[in-house]
């Protein structure tokens, strides 16, 4: 089956609900010629109404997506120093949309304390630590939804679900390149083949949304960011830590002190235990 695009020349942004323009059209999923739409106002792109979802997530982690492995094992470190530099390394910790669970099993082989969520994929890294292992109001100290945004189509809804289970989520999407679109094949992040990707993010978006959630807006510019609702004391993105962290680091060096904060102890061997008595019926 094959449609062709809507007639619509423009329709309603979904971060600031001010005009978006029709900016090119492009075949979903090699078989549905869709509109895509930049908003004059915030930048952000999006797709029409997806009503090929269901289609497109038959199969939740698509061919295309072959740096899966390497992007878990790139987040872990990544995720481990936000972590201990401005969060409570104890508490308890939620990837959204985890997929396979592969990244919490990786945290929590390092002791942090995480579970997975995901409504489209199994959970086959991290099984007795998903969300609804959990009683129903729990909360986490943070969220993090890795390659997630751009799959959303209702970001600012899904974003305040998001901040019903934490007051900050960390997350990763790439920001929409300043140089011009006229298609798809102008930037490879649209990936029309897959389905998946129907949410694409200015700078300016981002601020945006931030603004309508009521959080504070951390980034790098490029790719990763963080929502929070409390005060950081510096930013998380800068080298080094943030301008605290440096000045910290080196007040101690002077006073002949060295960091030596502990690593935290794996879960390996308690989700091992857990494990047999789960298997046991215990």
């Amino acid at each position: 089956m094959r449609t062709e695009p809507t007639n619509l020349q423009s329709s309603i942004c979904m971060i600031c609900k001010q005009q978006s323009d029709a900016l090119f059209a492009a075949r979903i999923l090699n078989k549905y010629d869709t509109r895509y739409f930049r908003c004059s106002q915030c930048g952000f792109i999006q797709t029409e109404k997806p009503h090929w979802l269901g289609e497109a997530y038959e199969s939740a982690i698509t061919s295309l997506d072959v740096g899966l492995v390497y992007r878990n094992l790139e987040m872990v470190g990544v995720t481990e120093r936000l972590i201990d530099e401005n969060f409570d390394r104890e508490a308890r910790f939620l990837d959204f949309a985890g997929g396979y669970g592969l990244f919490v099993r990786l945290m929590r082989d390092k002791g942090y304390n995480f579970f997975r969520q995901d409504k489209f994929c199994p959970n086959l890294f991290a099984t007795n630590y998903d969300l609804y292992d959990l009683p129903p109001t729990t909360r986490f100290e943070l969220v993090t939804a890795f390659e997630v945004f751009e799959h959303l189509p209702d970001p600012c809804h899904e974003t305040q679900r998001m901040l019903e289970l934490s007051d900050s989520i960390f997350f990763t999407t790439e920001i929409v390149p300043s140089s011009q679109i006229a298609g798809a094949e102008d930037w490879w992040y649209f990936a029309p083949e897959t389905g998946q990707h129907i949410s694409f993010f200015s700078r300016k978006a981002l601020d945006v949304l931030a603004a309508q959630v009521n959080c504070y807006l951390w980034t790098n510019n490029l790719t990763t960011h963080l929502l929070t609702r409390r005060k950081l004391e510096a930013d998380p993105f800068a080298s080094g830590g943030g301008r605290l962290s440096r000045l910290l680091k080196r007040a101690m060096q002077e006073v002949g002190f060295r960091n030596q904060r502990q690593p935290m102890k794996s879960l390996i061997e308690d989700d091992y235990e857990f494990a047999k008595k789960k298997a046991k019926g215990l």
